[in-house]
């Protein structure tokens, strides 16, 4: 082998018409990856937001901005007062920043979503001449779900930066390593406080990948099917906003970046099937479904997954299936306490979803599969909001799709996998012995989090880097925390934020109406009849 296929092990399988490698998830169905990228892991908002307002800070006239975001919030800092991020975005217009984004429509406030925010802050940015739209072309039911934010340079082509994840642009997000929360807090399970901590991950990627991001936007973009809602009160309120129906054309297209890092990037979708279906996908997408299921059969060592739901039996049949096979395999999976908002029916719902994952899970080995949750120092539970996942130290994903079936077949979702050349040397250098060897940004990002969740500080995890001494490691630190607490609370408080996760058993009756609420209302299936009955993606 030669060129990317060598550096990045036979996750690269094949290559497309143009020469692109590309992942070999089935037929006519592969999905490529770009080279020569350089990958950044922003842990939590208060680095996001630090790194956000230097690269908007820095934007001149000519420049382009573009944006998704599920939820944003015009009073929302990225640091202290005047970096709010309608001020910010109206400054960068009236700056001559070529500023376009799509920001989903939403639902009204007191059904617990954010209409009325994200229309502020569309208004605010329209007024002086940027071109923010709310977006309703979804799914039944659905929702764009996909948050990135991509700069682009005039006359530097190089100088592009993209950021995509799990991070929105609004309250609750800015919180560290500490979790104390955002100052601006968003509202809760009071379990989780008046501030509610909040743990999350987002991605800064330069290189040629920032034009496959691009390209998803601009797809979105360029669909012709009217933003606005078929309900009569929202084509009502569409005109005294003063939203089209229909985006403006987009300037032409720049020059892609050039080479910028050893990264190769995968960019991944969701995307539902629809009527009117998606110009660029007819028949929805689900290669963010496809590839997860893919890696999962490539795992040998260890699985971490930090994830707002997990709720996929499907990625759990395929862990189990990897674990029944692999005897050396380790499952490990960050999750919050309690749902969001656990409400009579969504709350017994939202844990009974996970509860049967798991149960699939330890049916196929118990003893190599943990469920953390997280607290502060005080106590207070961290809400996980995070999307990734690492696998044997090679392959690495993150994005604002969950592990449910909601994000892999019926919201619009968009992740990158990523794939480092860069060998990382500690032992063990090859720890799924394929060959693929470990790859330093993959086992960074894990130690990274694994030092957090620990309370450890930096350097201090010679014992985290093999994966099954890790997966002890981890599982003492968070047995000692859980005793702490057992005991009274008693003497020093250990360190560290990580419990064993315990909260989501309900009862035999309550799980009968609650995979109903499930299917219908939390976690719908957005693929083709076709499809649904095959149970393929």
């Amino acid at each position: 082998m030669s060129g990317p296929t060598a550096a990045c092990g036979d996750w690269f399988l094949t290559r497309d018409e143009r020469g692109n490698p590309t992942s070999a998830i089935d037929a006519g169905r592969s999905v490529a990856w770009t080279e020569g990228n350089a990958v950044r892991v922003h842990v939590h908002g208060v680095e996001y937001f630090g790194r956000l307002l230097e690269v908007l800070g820095s934007l001149e006239r000519g420049d382009s901005l573009y944006l998704t975001d599920w939820e944003g919030q015009r009073d929302e800092r990225l640091a202290g007062p005047g970096t709010e991020i309608g001020v910010l975005l109206e400054q960068l217009v009236r700056r001559g920043v070529e500023l376009r984004g799509l920001v989903w429509r939403s639902h009204p406030q007191r059904a617990r979503f954010s209409e009325q925010d994200n229309a502020a802050l569309a208004r605010e940015v329209n007024a002086d001449g940027g071109e923010l739209l709310l977006d309703e072309r979804v799914k039944r039911g659905g929702s764009h779900h996909q948050k990135v934010l991509i700069t682009q340079r005039a006359g530097d082509p190089d100088g592009a930066v993209a950021f995509e994840g799990g991070i929105d642009l609004c309250h609750g997000r800015r919180d560290d390593a500490r979790h104390h929360g955002d100052e601006q807090a968003v509202e809760l399970d009071p379990r989780y406080g008046s501030r509610p901590p909040w743990h999350d991950v987002q991605l800064e990627v330069a290189g040629p990948a920032v034009n496959d991001l691009l390209t998803s936007f601009w797809e979105r973009w360029d669909d012709p099917t009217p933003l606005d809602h078929r309900n009569p009160v929202r084509v009502a309120l569409r005109r005294l906003s003063r939203q089209p129906r229909h985006a403006k054309p987009l300037p032409s297209p720049a020059a892609s970046p050039g080479a910028k890092g050893p990264h190769c990037v995968q960019v991944l979708r969701t995307y539902p099937s629809k009527r009117p279906p998606f110009p660029f996908a007819p028949e929805g997408e689900r290669s963010i479904a496809r590839v997860y299921l893919k890696a999962f059969r490539r795992a040998r060592r260890l699985v971490y997954i930090e994830d707002q739901y997990f709720w996929s039996v499907d990625a759990a049949t395929a862990l189990a299936r990897a674990l029944a096979e692999h005897a050396d395999l380790r499952v490990v999976v960050v999750v919050p306490r309690f749902p969001d908002h656990d409400g009579r029916f969504t709350g017994p719902a939202s844990m009974e979803a996970r509860a049967r994952a798991r149960r699939i899970l330890d049916k196929a080995a118990r003893d190599r599969v943990a469920f953390y949750d997280l607290e502060n120092d005080a106590g207070t539970p961290i809400y996980v909001h995070a999307k990734l996942c690492v696998i044997d130290d090679v392959w690495m994903t993150v994005g604002s799709d969950n592990m449910n079936r909601r994000s892999w077949t019926h919201d619009s979702e968009l992740s990158c996998a990523i794939l480092d050349t860069t060998i990382d040397g500690r032992e063990p250098v090859d720890p799924a012995g394929l060959g693929d060897r470990a790859r330093r940004l993959p086992r960074d990002t894990r130690l990274r989090v694994w030092r957090e969740h620990l309370g450890r500080t930096e350097g201090d995890d010679d014992d985290l880097v093999d994966p099954s001494a890790g997966f002890a490691a981890f599982a003492r630190g968070a047995a000692a925390l859980d005793a702490w607490h057992t005991g009274g609370g008693k003497g020093p408080r250990p360190p560290g934020h990580a419990r064993p996760h315990r909260s989501d058993a309900v009862g035999p009756v309550t799980r009968q109406w609650a995979r109903v609420v499930v299917s219908s209302t939390l976690d719908p299936d957005g693929r083709p009849r076709s499809l649904r009955r095959s149970g393929d993606f």
